[in-house]
């Protein structure tokens, strides 16, 4: 129960004539007396918070940058009018910053026996699960001067998916793969190492490709036409440990390793590959394996909405013998990690041989813009000082991703921006070289 604002304004007002006229106990009791007994009047008349029926329908899931609905239904089975302002409790990432009181606070006239619905619009700022809180109720009386006040607990969760930004990317890199697989007009020999089929000459087309016994069957010359292997396994492994947590720009570096996974698994399934994907620090933090090409992209989303880092250092000998027992046939193995010296050399060098002798192993990382410009910055001392520092910095990635290279890996260091596509091409790299 509580006061409310005009219980107290007519109070304020009540104590000045007290003041003037009869001041002490007897015009107290003449001002405040009749408020206290309209008080508890409104009161009784308030409609019971407690015995209202609450329950939750709408969005169960939403991308990182856009809404969701969640309607809240409102029963009142009491015989007295429901006059009710609610507010609505979410985890402060559910809104943007200075909309959650518009957004979660609503007011409500209910008449006896019947309900009503009140949508609360979320705009998470963060991915993961977001459960919803208690809803505040409070009851007014017919007069507003004394209402009743209760919580209600009504579960919902609302999970926040990655936003996949990086499928804009997608069609021209699917085009890539169509000219790939020999789908399109192009005057070169299809790439890759499994036969395809035989088509009829034409100029520009490499004599080597003749088929020369299906040529004296025919009266035209006839080419072997080349697709990519299909039914390849990828299996990306995200580095979920503390240097994921860096912020590269305005998200983390697992959310721009997240968005590179993601369009390396929409196009990879497209080509006929199978994708699964691990994500590790010390211990396995998300496992998705054997769905179907229609189902591994939605399975990759769920599984990546809840991954956050972890602030640990990540175990390389645990990741790798994970790594080797979820792919125990020879693989492309894309590991979504950081080029910073002292991890590469410390943890990933030593195990790495035990990788690359069965798999093929691409490792992908997150670049700083930031330190590019400072490289290039110029004009006083202090932006010397630090061009020298970010170039520093640049020959020990490249000298960390040298020494990767030596070991047969394949490796993909570009911005937030450009590691999706740059990770996307380097894949279709690899399978027109019949590597996968």
């Amino acid at each position: 129960m509580a006061l409310t604002g005009r219980a107290a304004l007519l109070a304020a007002l009540g104590s000045i004539p007290v003041g003037i006229l009869e001041p002490g106990w007897a015009g107290i009791l003449a001002v405040n007396g009749p408020l206290a007994l309209a008080c508890a009047c409104d009161f009784a008349l308030a409609a019971p918070v407690r015995r209202l029926v609450l329950s939750r329908s709408g969005d169960t899931s939403a991308r990182l940058g856009e809404s969701a609905d969640v309607t809240l239904t409102i029963t009142n089975p009491t015989g007295r009018l429901l006059r009710a302002r609610l507010r609505d409790a979410w985890p402060p990432s559910s809104w943007r910053p200075g909309t959650e009181v518009e957004s979660s606070r609503h007011r409500v006239t209910i008449p006896a026996g019947e309900r009503r619905r009140v949508t609360t619009r979320l705009r998470p700022t963060r991915r993961g699960d977001r459960q919803a809180d208690r809803v505040t109720i409070r009851s007014y009386g017919p007069l507003g001067l004394f209402s009743r006040q209760g919580t209600h607990k009504v579960p919902w969760t609302v999970r926040v998916l990655p936003p996949f930004t990086s499928r804009k990317h997608l069609p021209s890199k699917l085009a890539r793969l169509r000219e790939l697989d020999g789908r399109t007009s192009v005057l070169t020999r299809g790439e890759g190492t499994e036969f395809d089929s035989l088509r009829e000459y034409v100029p520009g087309d490499d004599t080597r490709s003749i088929d020369w016994r299906a040529t004296a069957r025919q009266s035209t010359v006839a080419v072997r036409t080349w697709r990519p292997e299909r039914d390849r396994h990828i299996l990306m492994v995200l580095d979920t440990g503390r240097t994921s947590a860096g912020r590269v720009g305005d998200i983390p570096r697992l959310d721009a390793s997240l968005d590179a996974a993601l369009l390396l698994a929409a196009l990879a399934s497209r080509a006929g590959d199978r994708v699964d994907l691990l994500a590790y620090d010390r211990r396995i933090r998300a496992l998705v394996q054997g769905r179907s090409a229609g189902d591994v992209l939605p399975s990759l989303v769920n599984a990546m909405a809840t991954l956050e880092p972890e602030l640990v250092e990540t175990d390389a000998r645990g990741l790798t013998a994970t790594a080797l027992r979820t792919a125990p046939r020879r693989s492309l193995i894309v590991l979504l990690t950081t080029l910073d010296a002292a991890p590469v050399e410390q943890g990933l060098l030593p195990v790495l041989p035990q990788l690359t002798q069965r798999h093929t192993v691409l490792v992908a990382s997150v670049a700083d813009p930031h330190i590019a410009r400072m490289a290039q910055a110029r004009g006083n001392a202090e932006a010397v000082y630090e061009a020298a520092a970010a170039a520093q910095a640049q020959s020990e990635r490249q000298r960390t991703a040298e020494q990767l290279r030596r070991h047969g890996v394949t490796v993909v260091d570009a911005t937030p921006d450009d590691l999706a596509p740059a990770l996307a091409d380097a894949y279709l790299a690899l399978k027109a070289a019949g590597r996968l």
